[in-house]
């Protein structure tokens, strides 16, 4: 089988509109929460980190859009237009398009969406997206829970080695909406301040917002310079409840396996995990005792949800290009809000952005429905 390989990418968030933006602020351990009061999503103050709509409406109309598009969309565009600019790929036959989203469209269904219901179906996302940059084939839609992001990248390299593509674009994204935090506080799960991962004051989650995109490829010609190859992936559902997960670990234990396996490498080899860390007491529970399970207690681990909040979806994708930088600039990036251990074994959670020469890292990602996604990335030396 060919190797495929993770290149051109880019991240809208509130840390910033490039992915070189956002690593900056993550280097310097800079947050995009904070705290919102806005009755229209939720009746009393929430802890977030949103887009500015001010810069992406002028980011979004410097690419001389025709029509009426959604605020998702808007990011959407925004976000995958210079990829595949930068990737100079002329959008034929052999080009795949994969969009990976929890939730998609969701607000157009707010009382006051100048929308028609009809918009959230996702298929009606995919359509627009596919029209509006000209794609010649029908977009694949990943929808799976909070594993979505990182499942894409599993399927754009299937498609590839099957030989169904040469190349495959990914956009992935979800938006803080009435209807998502309505439905996390029902779980009394919010915050009120900035998240705090595996730690033992931690009170909650945050809800966060992106859109980010990456080219997967085979060709070796169509690399930028901070190109990763993708070693293996695996995916497993631990069946275990709609949505909390299994309490031993077991479905992130068999993907990480998996992945493994389809890698041929060995856990030790692994320089960092860039884990879902969702700061609510069974997710990080739940991976604590899946890697320890794995003989990985000891390998660098961090979680960016102290920098993006929960972003859904688009979480897997996004944390996977920050991993990608992090190879790249050989530094391991801080778990910020993390204090003191507060999950039963022992996991190395990275408490200060250092430098260290780093070749292989593990992204990990869970969901409800009990979804868990690994996948192994490695740089190109």
């Amino acid at each position: 089988m060919s190797n495929v390989f993770l290149s051109h990418n880019n991240i809208i968030s509130a840390l910033g509109f490039s992915s070189e933006a956002n690593v900056q602020k993550i280097h310097d351990e800079i947050t995009g929460l904070q705290v919102v009061s806005n009755e229209t999503l939720l009746n009393e103050p929430f802890c977030s980190s949103l887009v500015n709509q001010t810069l992406l409406e002028k980011k979004f109309q410097n690419l001389h859009p025709k029509g009426q598009f959604t605020r998702l969309e808007k990011m959407m565009i925004a976000s995958l237009s210079p990829v595949i600019s930068a990737s100079e790929i002329e959008l034929d036959t052999k080009v795949g398009f994969l969009i990976s989203t929890t939730k998609g469209n969701i607000d157009v269904l707010d009382k006051n969406s100048p929308f028609p219901t009809e918009r959230a179906y996702l298929s009606a996302l995919g359509r627009t997206l596919k029209i509006f940059f000209g794609f010649a084939n029908e977009p694949t839609i990943v929808c799976n829970a909070c594993v979505s992001g990182i499942l894409s990248v599993a399927v754009a390299k299937q498609y590839i080695q099957q030989g169904l593509y040469d190349h495959v674009f990914i956009v992935s994204g979800d938006l803080v909406t009435e209807f998502i935090l309505s439905g996390f506080n029902s779980f009394q799960a919010l915050s009120k301040s900035p998240c705090k991962p595996y730690d033992k004051n931690r009170s909650g989650i945050n809800i966060g917002e992106v859109a980010a995109s990456i080219l997967v490829t085979k060709d070796e010609k169509k690399l930028a310079k901070e190109s990763v190859q993708i070693l293996g992936t695996g995916s497993c559902n631990d069946a275990n409840h709609i949505s909390g997960p299994s309490r031993t670990g077991e479905g992130l234990y068999r993907s990480v396996l998996s992945a493994l396996g389809d890698s041929k490498i060995d856990p030790q080899e692994i320089d960092f995990i860039s884990a879902h860390g969702t700061a609510t007491m069974y997710n990080d529970e739940m991976e604590s005792i899946a890697f320890n399970r794995l003989g990985l207690s000891k390998t660098p681990l961090n979680s960016l949800k102290g920098y993006f909040g929960h972003t859904l979806g688009a979480s897997g994708l996004l944390e996977t290009i920050v991993g990608v930088h992090s190879l790249n600039n050989n530094t391991l990036y801080a778990s910020i809000g993390y204090e003191e251990l507060g999950v039963s074994l022992p996991i190395n959670v990275i408490q200060k952005t250092e430098e260290k020469n780093l070749n292989v890292f593990l992204k990990t990602a869970s969901g409800f429905g009990g979804s868990n996604t690994a996948a192994l990335f490695k740089k190109i030396i």
